[in-house]
């Protein structure tokens, strides 16, 4: 119980039942450190020098560079429509979309590659698309986009939605009284007021897509120079026992996605936290 004008009274229960709370938190994150630090102290400077004069690690460090920014740029021209729409409008299935839109969160990443595959490989439709219109996938650049996309995409629309969410609809009806269009309160009161949640969305999906592995070796494979990224240099380098070059590259993806975490966390936590 609170005392008026003092601070709470603690019993020794309660101090008991915060250090034990305290103590899970003090082993995970320890356990987490000791495995990032276990992979830090394992490498040398030569293997990082390595890693970063390789030729091939180099065009996988540009692919996976250029792929993962083109892969949320499409994501968020998505992201930012279809989380509005979720958000504010009610239509026929609305439930049915929304579940199929959080769909690719919790697939097994080798299903959404061999899907991918077997779309693009063994239907009429995918097979018109690849020959016919010219638009070849499978193992090929492009197909490292599309893979990323959709593994990727559904985290942006969901902080799309989770930002309009947030932002009270009494806000654009004050709008819509004042004279403005339903694309003008849009553009003008509801897409700023979510602007840092749809950006914390982006930069949420471009660090999964930057690591994004099993997927990408069933639908565009791993070829040296061609389709490789730096998750998959991973698995080259580990599978010819060039274990301290796989761990320098792992590092590194490592840091990106602490980086991404930490400006989602400064931009827009809740967004990832209502994920």
């Amino acid at each position: 119980m609170d005392c008026p004008g003092n601070s709470p009274v603690r019993s020794w229960r309660d101090r008991l039942f915060a250090a034990a709370t305290f103590f899970f938190v003090s082993v995970f994150v320890v356990f987490v450190l000791m495995l990032i630090a276990a992979d830090a102290f394992y490498i040398d400077t030569k293997a990082v020098v390595t890693a970063l004069r390789s030729g091939f690690i180099q065009h996988a460090l540009w692919m996976s560079i250029w792929t993962s920014f083109v892969t949320t740029f499409i994501a968020l021209l998505f992201a930012v429509p279809m989380g509005y729409a979720l958000s504010r409008f009610k239509f026929p299935g609305r439930i049915l979309v929304d579940t199929i839109v959080d769909l690719p969160i919790v697939f097994p990443p080798l299903v959404a590659g061999l899907t991918l595959l077997v779309f693009f490989s063994q239907t009429a439709l995918g097979r018109w698309i690849q020959e016919d219109l010219g638009l070849e996938f499978v193992f090929q650049p492009k197909g490292i986009v599309l893979c990323q996309f959709v593994v990727a995409a559904s985290f942006a629309i969901r902080s799309a939605k989770t930002a309009f969410d947030d932002v009270s609809r009494r806000y654009e009806n004050v709008a819509l009284t004042l004279g403005c269009t339903q694309w003008g309160s849009f553009r003008r009161v509801c897409l700023p007021l979510a602007r840092n949640g749809i950006v914390a969305g982006g930069i949420l999906t471009w660090a999964r897509a930057f690591g994004l592995f099993g997927p990408l070796m069933i639908f565009v494979g791993s070829f040296r120079g061609r389709t490789e990224v730096l998750s998959t240099t991973i698995f080259l380098e580990q599978s010819v026992g060039n274990l301290e070059v796989a761990l320098a590259v792992a590092l590194l993806l490592i840091f990106v996605a602490l980086f991404a975490l930490t400006v989602i966390r400064l931009i827009g936590g809740s967004a990832l936290v209502k994920l």
